[in-house]
């Protein structure tokens, strides 16, 4: 059976596979019953990303299981030509990926699918002990003014309030109550890097909510859902020896 699926609104594709793209530059694409799905490691062993896009989403969906080989620089910059009218169509050619846009136009890209001998990757099943959802568009500012001072923030609950903070010389600090965010946690404490988190933050342009799931020197799991895609990071707490 070809593979051949059709996405009548790529632009939230592309957008997710520009963002993974500055994590890892090479991944499997699967590609089953269920849908499309990418999940990989970045090289440092720092940050995991999950990506699905349901077979709801697409207007053609006709595959058996594939799994490609894909260069992200490469795809990414092929779905950046998609404009807002577009539509896209991926289908498996032997060894490419032809990959279709459709506007006034049809346009036709082929890409070189690669072998990549990773294994594969499953998202690890973590326990949390805080759960916090809160408006996209406020963690990416939280996450901003973090940036202005330091490389790192810590994401603190304290008396039922969520806090975001960051210390070096200079200092910042955002501080949501539950009228601001849905608060489900315990007091605990987790410093993060904000060089990846910078890069996560991206995802929350996707969806008006973010769910973020820690602990106390724990992990922190990122959530972004939309009826057309889920994308979820994964992140080491960085262990401070001082503090």
């Amino acid at each position: 059976m070809n593979m051949l699926v059709k996405l009548d609104n790529p632009v939230l594709f592309s957008k997710a596979i520009e963002l993974i793209s500055e994590l890892v530059t090479e991944v499997r694409l699967k590609i089953n019953e269920f849908g499309m799905s990418i999940i990989a490691m970045d090289p440092a062993n720092v940050a995991m990303v999950s990506f699905k896009i349901p077979k709801s989403a697409f207007s053609q969906f006709e595959t058996g299981e594939e799994v490609l080989g894909i260069n992200l620089d490469n795809l990414k910059r092929v779905l950046k030509r998609c404009g807002a009218g577009s539509s896209l169509i991926l289908e498996k050619k032997e060894n490419l990926l032809n990959i279709q846009i459709q506007d006034r136009i049809k346009r036709n890209f082929n890409l070189s699918l690669i072998d990549i001998d990773s294994e594969d990757k499953t998202m690890p099943h973590l326990e949390f002990s805080s759960k916090v959802e809160l408006n996209s568009a406020d963690l990416i500012s939280s996450i901003e003014d973090c940036l202005v001072v330091a490389d790192a923030c810590s994401f603190k609950i304290k008396n039922e309030k969520f806090i975001i903070e960051a210390k070096g010389l200079n200092s910042a600090s955002s501080e949501f109550s539950g009228d601001e965010a849905d608060i489900n946690a315990e007091d605990c404490k987790a410093r993060y890097s904000l060089e990846y988190l910078s890069k996560f933050i991206k995802g929350a342009k996707l969806c008006n909510k973010t769910i973020l799931r820690f602990a106390n020197d724990h992990p922190l799991r990122m959530d972004f859902k939309t009826e057309q895609l889920g994308l979820s990071f994964i992140l080491a707490p960085r262990v401070e020896t001082e503090d």
